[in-house]
């Protein structure tokens, strides 16, 4: 059609856009979100600082763009992983697999996923859009502890998350968009608990903490995943 044509005005900001990114994306593989310096981009990309602020107006926005932009590789990797396997793939064999993609999209840019997941960047606000897009992340997790029987050990997570969702109208929305009523407790509480765990075990390995450990992180997130599957009842 023709009104999706880009202008070449239009197609020249994208392409900027761009660029202004990826030079984002080295200097935080290179000093973390402390190294991205918007005057240092400019000049890269042969702009003035005034002229930079036309595309990103802080770099606040800039940031934002970037984990925007990380959530949703990170959530197309793990929901890619889900919908390759078969219907009938039991649930601890589909939580193995969302969490090897996570680990693995995460080992292979760690930078990126330490500005989503890493310590938060001192002063700066992430929009509440970016709450979706890490839901977005979760939901695969989510529908696949459907169905779960949560142990004594953590049935009191799953009350807890119960609660929370019957409490938030925008919680209750987005399990229930998930899975089936009344199930809600068990699937936030092992979604919640996966991500935990495999939060702390990716940033421990991605942030070099396990050099000279003598174990790879997919055994561990393995032996993890499985651990969880055994307390919530999962085959």
């Amino acid at each position: 059609m023709a009104g999706s044509v880009q202008s070449p005005r239009a197609r020249y900001r994208e392409q900027t856009r761009t660029e202004i990114k990826e030079i984002a994306l080295r200097q935080l593989a290179e000093g973390g979100t402390a190294a991205v310096a918007l005057s240092r981009i400019a000049k890269e990309v042969g702009l003035s600082g005034p002229a930079l602020y036309r595309y990103f107006d802080s770099r606040d926005a800039l940031l934002t763009d970037l984990i925007r932009d990380a959530y949703a590789d990170l959530a197309a990797a793990v929901t890619a992983a889900g919908e390759a396997l078969a219907t009938d793939t039991s649930p601890r064999t589909r939580m193995r697999a969302l969490a090897a993609a996570c680990r693995e999209w995460a080992v292979s840019q760690p930078h990126r996923y330490l500005l989503i997941q890493g310590t938060p960047v001192p002063g700066y606000t992430a929009p509440p859009d970016t709450l979706d897009s890490a839901r977005a992340v979760l939901s695969p997790f989510l529908r696949a502890f459907e169905g779960s029987e949560p142990s004594a050990a953590v049935a009191p997570v799953a009350a807890q998350m119960k609660a929370w969702a019957d409490d938030d109208p925008a919680v209750a929305a987005w399990a229930r968009g998930q899975v089936a009523a009344g199930a809600e407790g068990p699937a936030l509480a092992g979604a919640v608990l996966a991500w935990a765990h495999l939060h702390g075990a990716v940033s421990l390995e991605v942030s070099g903490q396990f050099a000279g450990m003598g174990h790879g992180g997919d055994t561990l997130v393995t032996a993890q995943v499985d651990a969880l599957a055994d307390a919530f009842g999962l085959d």
